[in-house]
């Protein structure tokens, strides 16, 4: 067993990326872990040499103006881009500028976290009970749980208002209305991390699996196995930023991990008023933005952002507007993933090109044409990852906070699903909660350590 380092992390997403800078930054020896071969979480971008514009496999928007990514994104110089475009919706074949938004929100207001907590189909059915004589309301109410269950990645059957209210709270602080994507890709996030670590001499190992960890207060012993065989890690303390789901994985799986001590049974019951959501995304690239000649459209679809329909595949589509870009990503949450998660890449590629051929009304022969190449991963397939992103089912109010509170100053926890101000399933989210167990660790030990 090699010399016990201050800080062990287990994960080298966003999150353990953030809490490693914040450590060393105070002069601990830090060695970050990564069981894939590759960094960055659910921050997965794809670059195609011969395209440059980037594909962005997980995730690709910055919700409002959150200073956790704008801090860094100040220091490059493409920054940021805001996502724009116009809100187009098919039924039946037929497109037709959205009209709702403002009728999803006179809804989503009604939700009072002050009343006890319900799921938001029991919500629906309360707030709005006659909407089975109007037909104009039950459309609207379809649409606002599309909209929870596609933003949310959410079983709207188990997210609980209570969460829904905070997390909204939490956006509006930032301007959640208003979209960004990095312009070279969050990737590049993730190289300014990077670039950190490696300028304070931080160890990132990656395909290290950690199965076990071993610990008592004041001292952590990790099992990992790599290419090489089994191994022994020690560390005084040791940050664990894996997903939500994996947490929650029972032990003895692909990519679980055992605690030894098991974990106190507050965190076991945070774990089971959590939820991890599921999305498929599959981003096409095509030849040219073929949809902006579409007839008797011709010209209006140019400015397309978001299309939102009723499909069972991909409710939802987006292109990168107001970029000039031949892109079109498809989404796939909650029960439409469930169908495709497990499937092979060219099932999944062949359900989303009948689906645009479906919702544009245009022929799949001249989309096969214009068709260049698609990318997608299945994160619920994903032994480390095991789904998109965190929400709070009903009564999971606390549960955020039970998750991340330190166990014998010893054991944290860190990732989005343990962020404690109501920005879950965002990766400003996730990099709060790093920086957040980092000061604990901090101001626990009380000193600054001489870096080695």
């Amino acid at each position: 067993m090699q010399k016990a380092v201050d800080v062990i992390i287990v994960g080298a997403g966003i999150s353990g990326l953030a809490a490693a800078v914040e450590l060393r930054n105070q002069g601990l020896s830090v060695l970050v872990l990564e069981a894939r071969d590759r960094i960055g979480g659910r921050i997965f971008t794809h670059r195609d040499p011969q395209f440059e514009v980037p594909i962005e496999l997980g995730a690709e928007f910055v919700h409002g103006q959150p200073t956790e990514i704008l801090e860094f994104f100040r220091r490059v110089p493409s920054g940021l881009s805001a996502v724009g475009g116009d809100n187009w919706c098919s039924s039946d074949g037929v497109l037709s500028p959205c009209d709702f938004f403002d009728q999803i929100d006179q809804i989503l207001k009604k939700m009072d976290d002050k009343q006890p907590d319900e799921s938001f189909t029991d919500f629906l059915a309360r707030c709005c009970p006659r909407s089975d004589t109007d037909p104009k309301l039950d459309e609207v109410k379809k649409k606002a749980t599309a909209y929870v269950s596609g933003f949310n990645a959410a079983d709207p059957d188990l997210v609980g208002v209570h969460w829904l209210v905070e997390s909204m709270r939490a956006e509006e602080r930032i301007h959640g209305e208003r979209g960004f994507r990095p312009r070279n890709g969050y990737v590049e996030l993730v190289d300014i991390l990077l670039n950190e670590l490696a300028a304070k001499r931080i160890l990132v190992r990656t395909n290290t699996v950690v199965t076990a960890i071993i610990w008592k207060a004041g001292s952590v012993d990790l099992k990992v196995y790599t290419a090489d065989g089994h191994e022994r890690l020690a560390a005084r303390r040791v940050i664990v930023t894996v997903p939500l789901a994996v947490l929650q994985a029972p032990p003895g799986e692909n990519g679980a991990i055992q605690f030894s001590p098991p974990l106190p049974s507050e965190k076991l019951a945070a774990l089971g008023k959590l939820e991890m959501g599921k999305a498929i995304r599959v981003v096409f690239r095509f030849r040219s933005r073929f949809w902006q000649h579409i007839s008797p459209l011709r010209g209006k679809l140019s400015n397309m952002g978001f299309l939102f329909t009723e499909d069972d595949t991909f409710p939802t589509l987006w292109t990168r507007a107001p970029e000039d870009s031949a892109i079109i990503t498809g989404w796939a949450p909650f029960r439409f993933a469930e169908r495709l998660s497990g499937r092979n890449q060219f099932f999944v590629i062949e359900e989303g090109l009948a689906t645009l051929a479906r919702v544009l009304n245009f022929p799949r022969k001249s989309i096969d044409s214009e068709f260049v190449s698609a990318h997608f991963h299945d994160w619920q397939s994903d032994v480390f990852s095991r789904g998109a992103y965190s929400y709070g089912k009903v009564g999971s109010e606390g549960a955020q906070q039970a998750l991340a509170a330190p166990v014998e100053h010893t054991l944290f926890l860190a990732g989005e699903a343990t962020d404690i101000s109501g920005k879950n399933g965002t990766v400003h989210g996730a990099i709060a909660s790093g920086k957040r167990a980092a000061r604990e660790i901090i101001d626990r030990l009380g000193k600054t350590f001489t870096a080695e």
